[in-house]
């Protein structure tokens, strides 16, 4: 889907405060945009999680115009850091996710994206990305 043509948003570099948006055009409410904490890439993490259970199925990335996409389509939407390009949850594998809620955390660094999974959330097939336990060996004893 190509991106309409539009300004880019952010504010001025500053250490303690929101960095600048990503070179990419976007459309996103310049109110949201000025919010985020991005990674020299203008990149956002997005913990996204099964709305009925609150299991954390994956892991990925968004820009500002990913964001956006996700906020007015409720389609998942991450940019793909491999591809250099967005990719919408499901459009090849059909293992949509639809969008509950976007809750911002309160750094504006990380994006906790509730929703309604359809299929495997893995490429690999599995329900959630993190199948593969680590052992634990420093546990006390607890209370």
């Amino acid at each position: 889907m190509p991106v309409p043509d539009a300004p880019v948003t952010g504010v001025p570099n500053d250490p303690t405060g929101p960095t600048p948006a990503p070179a990419r055009p976007s459309q996103l409410d310049p109110a949201i945009a000025a919010r985020l904490r991005r990674t020299a890439d203008g990149l956002v993490a997005a913990v996204v999680r099964a709305h009925d259970s609150g299991e954390v199925l994956m892991v990925a990335w968004m820009d500002d115009e990913a964001l956006h996409r996700t906020l007015t389509t409720g389609r998942a939407t991450y940019w793909s850091r491999s591809r250099r390009e967005y990719w919408v949850k499901g459009a090849t594998s059909g293992h949509h996710q639809y969008v509950r809620s976007v809750a911002l955390d309160c750094d504006g660094d990380a994006l906790l994206v509730s929703v309604d999974q359809v299929g495997a959330a893995c490429h690999t097939g599995h329900r959630t990305c993190f199948f593969t336990e680590l052992p634990v060996t420093g546990l006390e004893a607890r209370p």
